[in-house]
């Protein structure tokens, strides 16, 4: 009785105010097309990548997406320098790649690891800023996506700046920030209990005097190295949600509002003649949703 109550309550409320919700959306949106040739074989499934598509580019036969671009010179580094004509960066680029690499291993065959790190360092330093050079210098029609993207792969963040949302930044650098901190507290937390766990139950066990039992320090080394875990997921949460955001919102820079869509909210007496109704062929009074395209 009172949910026949309540549903004629409702009845009566729609039938009084006849409330309508009103959106506004770009005609566009519903209309157009995602596929850049429709007539292509390819219109199901585009192909990710193509050497051949690729070597084109590189031969300023064809253009390149910002993704093929950044990807083919990742195997073959330097080559998106070339394709943006930019060849005088190539000796830097390749000095800063050969020099670190070479100097890392001679300096690894003299035992000298810091040294040898260091020069790894210089590689990779110069490979990352490769991979930024050429989509910094890579010519697009703003706002491009896979810029976007690619900027927030390399540096967590420049893909906001490059939309004009700044506002982000401190939402993903403090999440960022902020699990690297507690990884890093987790971390130092894990490695102490790692240790004193090791030194209670070791082979010097009878000589151990400190104040925290080997049952103790072995719940809590479990406990942080879970804690630890978790901080890696929000650090790659985070980074991921960033890129997703940076690719979503170029992509949907030019979306506006446009044409009516409008919601109804109606009284409505339901008929109950199909064979899952408990009484068919009964009535029942219910309300009327309509969406107006």
């Amino acid at each position: 009785m009172k949910r026949i109550f309540c549903i004629l309550c409702l009845s009566l409320s729609a039938a009084a105010f006849g409330p309508h919700v009103h959106a506004q959306f770009k005609e566009d949106a519903f209309s157009q097309s995602y596929n850049d040739d429709p007539d292509s074989p390819k219109d199901s499934t585009d192909v990710l990548f193509s050497f051949k598509e690729f070597f084109g580019g590189i031969a300023h036969r064809n253009t390149l997406k910002p993704g093929n671009l950044v990807f083919g010179s990742a195997i073959m580094p330097g080559t998106g320098q070339i394709y943006n004509k930019d060849y005088w960066k190539l000796p830097i680029v390749y000095a800063g790649l050969a020099g670190g690499i070479a100097g890392g291993f001679y300096f690894k065959n003299q035992d000298d690891r810091k040294a040898s790190r260091l020069c790894f360092a210089v590689a990779g330093f110069s490979y990352w800023g490769m991979a930024l050079d050429e989509i910094i210098s890579y010519d697009a029609e703003f706002p491009s996506a896979g810029k976007a993207t690619i900027y927030s792969i390399l540096v967590p963040g420049l893909g906001q700046i490059y939309n004009g949302e700044t506002w982000k930044l401190p939402i993903y650098w403090g999440g960022l920030l902020g699990s690297v901190h507690f990884f890093t507290l987790n971390r130092t937390n894990y490695k102490r209990f790692q240790r004193i766990y090791r030194e209670a139950t070791g082979d010097d066990a009878a000589d151990y005097t400190g104040p925290i039992a080997a049952e103790t320090a072995l719940y809590y080394r479990n406990l942080y190295r879970r804690y630890r875990d978790y901080s890696v997921l929000a650090i790659a949460g985070f980074y991921l949600l960033q890129v997703i955001d940076a690719n979503v919102f170029a992509y949907m820079h030019d979306f506006n509002v446009g044409d009516d869509i409008t919601m109804s909210l109606d009284p409505a007496v339901l008929s109950l003649d199909n064979a899952y109704a408990f009484t068919p062929g009964s009535t029942a009074l219910g309300l009327r949703l309509g969406l107006k395209f």
